[in-house]
């Protein structure tokens, strides 16, 4: 008797939140958090996850470097509700409070393999001059009560926000049973984890 073919297939996700350019700004720290759809469910490490505090290097580029950690494995019996991460980047105002410095969201990579990805980051602005002393008066900028909401369509075309700095984020992505299940997302010898990239000018 022929053994039952796989029923779900696994998404393996690890890497690290690199680092933030955010040249207006020091002293930051970051969360983040997966979100994903109905039929996915984490199996193994952590969907959120919060930062130890950095400062900007000394250097030129002036960059706040985390190396934070990401791991993460998902199951899933279709590819409707593709996990994101959504990153919150907080640090101190002028009065010493915690404030939001930017939000943005990315899709986990489809392709196994190693990937980079530069966020945009964005923060919600207050829609009038007032709102705008008032809320730097008391020390309470505009935020979202949940940063979930990044990832999602619904009323975001109402947020009024302004771009504000870019954070990097690594992959390292596997997947496993996908192509059993019917899911082609790339060449066969891409269903692992990717060696070093050849150097420019020699064939792959």
């Amino acid at each position: 008797m022929a053994a039952a073919g796989p029923s779900v297939f696994l998404l393996m996700v690890n890497g690290q939140v690199e680092s933030a350019q955010f040249p207006e700004y020091d002293d930051l720290y970051c969360k983040y958090c997966f979100v994903y759809g109905q039929d996915w469910a984490p199996t193994a490490g952590l969907e959120e996850g919060i930062s130890q505090i950095t400062s900007k290097s000394q250097d030129v580029r002036q960059a706040l470097v985390w190396n934070f950690p990401i791991d993460v494995t998902f199951k899933s019996t279709n590819p409707y509700g593709w996990p994101q991460i959504v990153l919150s980047v907080y640090g101190p105002d002028v009065f010493g409070n915690d404030v939001v410095r930017g939000y943005g969201a990315v899709h986990v990579p489809f392709s196994p393999g190693r990937h980079k990805r530069t966020i945009p980051m964005f923060v919600p602005e207050s829609t009038s001059k007032l709102q705008k002393f008032t809320s730097w008066f008391m020390g309470r900028r505009p935020e979202y009560t949940d940063p979930k909401v990044v990832a999602q369509g619904e009323g975001r075309e109402v947020t009024r926000v302004r771009s504000q700095g870019f954070v990097t984020l690594l992959f390292n992505v596997v997947t496993k049973d996908m192509r059993k299940l019917g899911y082609d997302t790339g060449p066969p010898d891409t269903q692992g984890v990717l060696g070093p990239s050849p150097p420019p000018g020699l064939p792959r």
